[in-house]
């Protein structure tokens, strides 16, 4: 079943907003509710969002939460609109957003042999940035879809931190395409730096050398 484009996704958010707006403004007596209101638009795929919460008395896996798994594009915005956005959580949060198969470490199957495209984010930027990259994922918004893992936001004290996270760091169309999208859908000019996780897995990521650049 095909999913929707991020543009769709948006347009759907609009809708029911306005359609929330008509049902409390109609009369009291109106018992017939619209069919459209009832049907829910689906995704492409299931998605997963975690959250993880820095706890030095944890290992790293024991700190991811999974919030919750959705898969139409009116979960999602029912998910959205009841969080906080990455400018409200704890400085050493993170949020992941992936496939609902995949989990958000370099070791699972996934990713293993994958790298990710990062953006350094200004902290007034980050909630633009990543509510942006969401929807170019969940709504298919990438040439090389399959491809795509998943997408993390890296609260730090000075500079967030917005990836995305590929399956293959050798498609080099695949990555290169990716990236460029990634640059366009955001409108940025900043530079953004690719980095396979062979490499940030021996090396801190401000130490690792970038595979691609763009």
């Amino acid at each position: 079943m095909a999913g929707k484009s991020s543009e769709e996704v948006e347009q759907k958010q609009t809708e029911a907003t306005e359609q929330t707006q008509d049902s409390a403004n109609a009369a009291p007596e109106s018992a017939v509710v619209d069919p459209e209101c009832l049907i829910k638009h689906p995704l492409q795929h299931t998605w997963t969002l975690w959250y993880l919460e820095l706890d030095r008395s944890k290992t790293w896996a024991e700190s991811m939460n999974k919030v919750t798994s959705f898969s139409t594009v009116e979960d999602f915005w029912s998910l959205y609109n009841h969080i906080r956005g990455p400018s409200e959580i704890k400085v050493g949060g993170d949020y992941m957003l992936f496939k609902s198969h995949i989990r958000p470490m370099w070791e699972d199957e996934a990713n293993n042999r994958g790298g990710r495209w990062t953006l350094n984010s200004s902290k007034h930027s980050s909630d633009k940035f990543w509510l942006d990259t969401v929807l170019c994922l969940i709504g298919e918004a990438f040439e090389y879809s399959d491809e795509i893992c998943g997408a993390i936001v890296n609260v730090r004290q000075k500079i967030d931190k917005i990836s995305i996270w590929t399956a293959n760091s050798q498609n080099r169309e695949a990555v290169m395409n990716i990236g460029k999208t990634f640059r366009d859908r955001l409108g940025i000019r900043q530079q953004i730096n690719y980095q396979n996780h062979k490499d940030t897995m021996v090396k801190s990521g401000s130490t690792t050398k970038a595979t691609y650049t763009l």
